[in-house]
């Protein structure tokens, strides 16, 4: 047994026999037994195709360092008051540079019966890692990315089964199972995608790991109410939806399967859905694909998007931590050195109220660029977790962002190139 035995009461998380939250003095009650997460999906990340490619933001990627950098930077964010971390098999993005079709980030062997050893001691440490400060990992199978390597349906099923029986013999008691990250969008396997297909796959997956709870996750916009009811942990994304919107899934996930625990494991660094999430009491995922998932991943709480979510999420549980001024509660992100991809940049503004945020503008060179109206505040917006990339022409470019409040009020931030 590990360190960190996770049980589920009811809506609540209990870790060692108490409520999470309870042992922060001060907490506030209704954060109790809740799950505050983030989505580090590429712990276990490589590229069998060309992981060459990777090596890129001025640093070097291997594969064990970077699961080695991500079990380092576990302390800090659990001092923030992150308590579980999702993880997956296969990986999962990138999104904004190389195409995931030509990864080759599948662990799992031809037939499906067996996971490539490198992959398992990576997972395992990570588990480990996590077990040792008191963290749950939701260690996820399947990437829709990535889920074209398994070439049939019996394939599909041996691979949930050797995962879950990794999952077994590692005597794990600080695990998650999410069978499928966005189940409903694995076009390449009905048996993945459809709700049927996946009710069995997680009960294959219960059964196979000894009883571990299992949930599965569908893309921001879906939720199935069978999915749901099998689920023990219902798994939800919030990217793509509004606070409203997101208000209303939990509201149905809830009616559909009342006394399970809401946990969304992917939304988006609009950390304004968090006081979402601690009014409706359920769990809320951080999905940053900039600095999380764009391999090689800075694990670290970097300035900024991360800082920002850092600060509400320890803010909301109750935990002491240094206040940031109001002049620092902006940060124009995309100008850190060596974060350019093949001349490109993806540029936003980082705040920690959003909600605060009327519009941004945008000017380039003092020259009106963009004006973006919701959140995440980025140029070339597409969804709240999606921006389109900023051709830079030349090595002089000044950025320079005007944040209209609400209140009337205006601030600017300053980037350079």
């Amino acid at each position: 047994m590990g360190k960190t035995v996770l049980t589920i009461e009811g809506e609540q998380f209990v870790i060692n026999g108490k409520k999470t939250y309870t042992e922060i003095e001060g907490s506030p009650s209704h954060v109790h037994g809740l799950l505050m997460n983030a989505r580090f999906v590429q712990g276990v990340f490589d590229d069998k195709q060309d992981p060459n490619r990777f090596h890129r933001f001025g640093r070097r990627f291997d594969p064990d360092q970077n699961t080695n950098d991500l079990i380092a930077a576990l302390p800090e964010w659990y001092r923030a008051g992150l308590r579980a971390f999702t993880v997956c098999f296969q990986g999962g993005g990138p999104c904004f540079t190389i195409e995931n079709p030509t990864i080759d980030n599948n662990p799992f062997s031809v037939d499906g019966t067996s996971i490539d050893p490198a992959y398992a001691d990576r997972m395992d440490r990570l588990i480990r890692a996590a077990d040792e400060l008191g963290m749950v990992v939701i260690v996820s199978y399947f990437y829709t990315g990535q889920t074209g390597r398994l070439n049939d349906g019996k394939v599909v099923l041996n691979a949930v089964r050797a995962a879950s029986r990794f999952l077994k013999e590692g005597a794990y008691t600080n695990v998650i199972i999410e069978v499928c990250n966005e189940h409903n969008i694995a076009r390449d396997h009905p048996l993945i995608a459809s709700s049927e297909g996946m009710v069995a796959l997680m009960e294959i997956a219960r059964s196979e790991s000894g009883g571990m709870p299992v949930g599965c996750s569908g893309l921001g916009r879906y939720i199935n109410e069978e999915v749901c009811k099998e689920s023990d942990v219902i798994l939800i994304h919030g990217n793509l939806l509004t606070r409203q919107h997101y208000y209303n899934h939990i509201q149905q996930v809830k009616a559909w399967a009342p006394g399970k625990p809401v946990v969304c494991n992917e939304d988006s660094p609009d950390v304004s859905k968090l006081d979402v999430a601690l009014r409706t009491r359920t769990s809320w995922g951080y999905y940053n694909n900039s600095t999380k998932q764009e391999v090689p991943a800075d694990w670290t709480i970097t300035p900024g998007e991360d800082q920002f979510f850092a600060q509400r999420m320890a803010e909301g549980l109750g935990i002491d931590w240094p206040a940031i001024p109001e002049d620092e509660q902006f940060y124009l992100q995309g100008f850190e050195p060596d974060m350019s991809y093949e001349g490109k940049r993806w540029i936003r503004l980082a705040s920690l109220y959003p909600e605060k945020i009327n519009y941004v503008d945008f000017y380039r060179n003092g020259e009106l660029h963009f004006t973006c109206y919701d959140g995440v505040h980025a140029v070339n917006h597409k969804k709240n977790w999606e921006m389109g990339a900023v051709e830079i022409s030349s090595d002089d470019e000044e950025w320079k962002a005007v944040v209209h409040l609400h209140d009337g009020r205006m601030i600017e931030k300053i980037g350079k190139v």
